[in-house]
């Protein structure tokens, strides 16, 4: 392990740039982008997204494996497991501009997305990843995850503000052109944050005990040995639960996202600059929480922190309510005020996942004697973007089953109480769900602890808990009794399975 200076946390933090911005892009644009200014109709839209996550569902796994699996090669010795990715992606993150680009058919709409999404993947499984090969330390972790999103909510501030901006610049009401410029302007800042992160990260050295080469027998066998370890990933009883809790947290925000422009413009009487200057308030507020979640999640620990995010959140859903119904004026300066207190809220629910996936690894490994933080990194970026898709696909398809008409300057009534029912009933009851699993969550500052030590034990080839509390911590985290630690559980890796395939072959 190096010794992690001040400043690695911002150049590792950055690459989040990417990660975060092109999704706020994505989910609070891309279907507004393509109904008025590509002529899609929702199904049509929903086709894109959905053709992605086909290809996403295996590249995305495939990615986590690779990852964990190539230290032993030259290429990982050389470059990085993880780090490798992050260079080979730079000159393709430009393909972000190819998507904003109006009057093209499907197939190339549906062409741009899925490249995209791809590239995407590509940069932000083996990223998610990276922290813990660089330090296993919870502070340390902790700030990792957190000035993180502080650089995911100030791209997300850009993803906001940057349409309006480019309106004021080039005058007009917004146009194609505008969101053209808004990927051009993206992508070349996507580049230079991978790159600095790539330029000043490091990893641990592999202690891999399988070669990348030994599991590489056939592509079908290899398929089914990478959905097997992907599907092992479900059975760490604290993944199970941080995942249910981060897709209450994000899903909402997705659902909101694709519903909050046609909100603002078609419900409340705004117009594409307003709803770009509140999404920029919002991400603003979000950026202001996660500076005071990392310090708020070390004294209050993950689960109460994220129920105080989510009620955060809650009361700003339902201050957006209040303003369909008064419809007070002037309606840019109300509105701020639910929109911050929602920010505030989104914000620590942005962040708090991701610094609870940082010691995961841990989890897994007294499960299952490896350190696998690449195959769940696939795990997470795939069900986020797969949830992200379905939530995106989902408003469009309601829209358009009430009545919405793309391209169209006004809405009927019934169009407008739609999509208000959409941005407020959907994200309250994923977070609600979000927080009731939350109780049911004991990863905190103290049980990791007990988790690392535990570990260094048996690696040393103990096999008996030193106390009664230490077992029952360890069977709260892991969902399996202390006798079945560290491997003697049918928890089967994918290097495990490859070694059990070839001692039965031979």
């Amino acid at each position: 392990m190096r010794a992690v200076r001040p400043y690695h946390y911002l150049t590792y933090g950055v690459a989040d740039v990417f990660g975060a911005g092109s999704m706020a892009v994505i989910a609070g644009w891309i279907l507004f982008f393509y109904s008025s200014f590509c002529g899609l109709t929702a199904v049509e839209a929903s086709g894109i997204f959905a053709i992605s996550r086909l290809f996403d569902a295996v590249w995305s796994p495939l990615l986590g494996h690779i990852s964990d699996s190539i230290g032993a090669t030259w290429v990982g010795r050389r470059f990085g497991k993880r780090r490798v990715f992050l260079l080979c992606a730079i000159p393709l993150i430009p393909s972000f501009a190819l998507m904003w680009i109006s009057g093209h058919s499907y197939l190339y709409y549906l062409s741009t997305y899925v490249f995209f999404e791809l590239t995407y993947a590509s940069v932000l499984v083996p990223y998610s990843a990276l922290a813990p090969e660089m330090t296993d330390d919870y502070k340390q972790l902790s700030a990792f995850a957190g000035v993180r999103l502080i650089c995911a909510q100030a791209s997300a501030i850009l993803a906001g503000i940057l349409p309006n901006l480019i309106i004021n610049v080039f005058g007009g009401k917004g146009s194609a052109e505008t969101f053209l410029y808004m990927g051009i302007a993206f992508s070349a800042l996507f580049m230079l944050v991978v790159w600095i992160t790539y330029q000043f990260s490091w990893e641990r050295e592999s202690d891999a005990t399988t070669a990348f080469a030994e599991v590489q027998t056939n592509l079908p066998g290899v398929l089914g040995n990478l959905f097997y370890n992907v599907g092992s990933t479900l059975r760490i009883r604290a993944f199970r639960l941080h995942l249910g809790m981060y897709l209450g947290g994000y899903i909402s925000q997705d659902i909101f996202n694709a519903a909050f422009t046609y909100f603002v413009v078609f419900v409340l009487g705004g117009n594409v600059a307003l709803a770009s200057a509140q999404m920029g308030a919002m991400a603003f507020a979000q950026l202001i929480a996660v500076v005071c979640f990392i310090p708020l999640i070390l004294r209050l620990q993950p689960a109460p922190a994220f129920r105080l995010a989510s009620i955060l959140y809650i009361v700003g859903i339902l201050g957006l309510a209040l303003m369909y119904e008064l419809r007070p004026t002037p309606l840019a300066a109300w509105l701020y005020v639910p929109v911050l207190i929602a920010g505030l809220g989104r914000g620590g629910l942005n962040f708090i996942p991701w610094n609870i996936y940082n010691y995961i690894a841990e989890v897994d490994e007294i499960v299952t004697g490896e350190r696998r933080p690449g195959v769940f990194s696939g795990v997470m970026v795939i069900t986020r973007k797969t949830t992200m898709a379905v939530a995106v696909m989902a408003v469009g398809a309601i829209l358009s089953a009430t009545g919405f008409v793309p391209g169209a300057a006004t809405q009927s009534a019934a169009a407008g109480k739609t999509i208000a029912a959409v941005l407020v009933v959907g994200p309250i009851l994923l977070l609600l769900v979000g927080m009731a699993i939350s109780f049911r969550f004991k990863l905190t500052r103290q049980t990791h602890a007990v988790l690392l030590r535990e570990i260094e034990r048996f690696k040393r080839g103990e096999t008996a808990p030193p106390s009664e509390e230490d077992r029952q911590t360890l069977q709260d985290l892991t969902g399996w009794s202390y006798d079945q630690l560290w491997g003697r559980n049918p928890v089967r890796t994918m290097s495990r399975r490859a070694m059990d395939i070839g001692i039965a072959n031979r």
